[in-house]
């Protein structure tokens, strides 16, 4: 049976959205989604439909160019899958997961900055120890060590803190792009020491091209875009009393790092891989000799009533007081 709600709502208290013009329609539709009683979803669908409106006015849009939107819509749907998401890609290639992550992630003093999360996180990562390994032993890239320490804004460590982080292997494919996945491979997950301090032994993460053979890749031709993201090693760490960080380190040399398809690169976390050729210290490392790669850094955490603290200034800029997102 079709949905319809008729019967629940009284029509004597609708506004007349009868005989618009391009002059009356945003009015006339603002004010028919004003009975909302949710004052967050009616303060987005206002300016929502708003700002589509002047889209469609100042661009003068056909119905061909309408109907073109609506087809590729479709396909974007119709492309997605259990293991692909393609309004994530097109957010992404569009700049709105970069927005947003910016938008409720400040950065508070010294805090190391978050970046967008990606697709391919997955929750079985394997417990690795200090110094552990996130790469399995039939992995064919360049061996990398990455340490350093988890602390808070004024500079104490942070213990125990629950770190994930995961990678590309030596091709540019992550685990969960190969049909043939049994295990995971090139992720894992560690905790912080006494002292804030983590270590783990990977590969160096090379750069790769997002999905190119659906709706949103074609969109990227059109425009004259590449799909490529710079090499990156993701890092997400969770404490309690601490907002969950989401971030990436993108090593320098990369010829993308100015021109990421999905908005990333911030120049903060952007790093340094240092050449080590001692077999004695790659041993020490873990690895049977070298030469390995040395990724030194540390990050640094925001308390919860610290980041609260800035999105509420934030907000009260753009928001009205009834329309706010309530923290808890």
């Amino acid at each position: 049976m079709a949905f319809s709600n008729a019967h629940e709502i009284d029509l004597s208290k609708l506004p007349d959205v009868s005989d618009i013009s391009p002059e009356t329609i945003t009015d006339r539709v603002n004010a028919i989604n004003s009975l909302c009683p949710n004052p967050r979803l009616k303060f987005v669908m206002e300016r929502l439909v708003t700002h589509l409106h002047q889209v469609v006015a100042e661009t003068n849009l056909t119905t061909e160019e309408l109907v073109t939107a609506i087809q590729f819509l479709t396909r974007v749907g119709q492309t997605c899958a259990d293991n692909r998401q393609e309004f994530i890609v097109l957010a992404g290639v569009l700049g709105v997961l970069a927005l947003v992550d910016s938008i409720n992630h400040p950065g508070v003093g010294g805090s190391t900055e978050n970046t967008v999360l990606g697709p391919f996180f997955t929750e079985d990562a394997a417990d690795i120890p200090h110094g552990g390994s996130i790469a399995s032993d039939k992995q064919a890239g360049t061996p990398m060590f990455v340490c350093g320490r988890v602390l808070d804004t004024s500079g104490q460590p942070v213990p125990n803190a629950k770190i994930e982080t995961w990678e590309t292997d030596a091709e540019g494919f992550y685990d969960t792009q190969h049909a043939d996945r049994q295990e995971p491979d090139c992720r894992g997950r560690l905790r912080s020491q006494e002292d804030g301090s983590y270590a783990f032994r990977g590969i160096v993460p090379v750069a790769y091209p997002i999905q190119g053979d659906g709706p949103v890749g074609d969109l990227l031709k059109l425009l004259g875009r590449h799909n490529f993201r710079p090499a990156h090693l993701h890092i997400m760490i969770e404490a309690p009393g601490f907002e969950t960080l989401v971030t990436a380190l993108y090593p320098r040399d990369d010829k993308y790092l100015k021109s990421d398809a999905v908005f990333g690169v911030k120049t903060s976390l952007i790093v340094d891989l240092q050449n080590v050729t001692s077999d004695e210290e790659a041993r020490a490392r873990g690895f049977k000799s070298g030469p390995f790669k040395l990724l030194k850094q540390d990050f640094v955490l925001v308390k919860h009533e610290e980041a609260k603290a800035v999105r509420a200034e934030m907000a009260t800029k753009t928001v009205p007081d009834e329309a706010k997102v309530q923290e808890v």
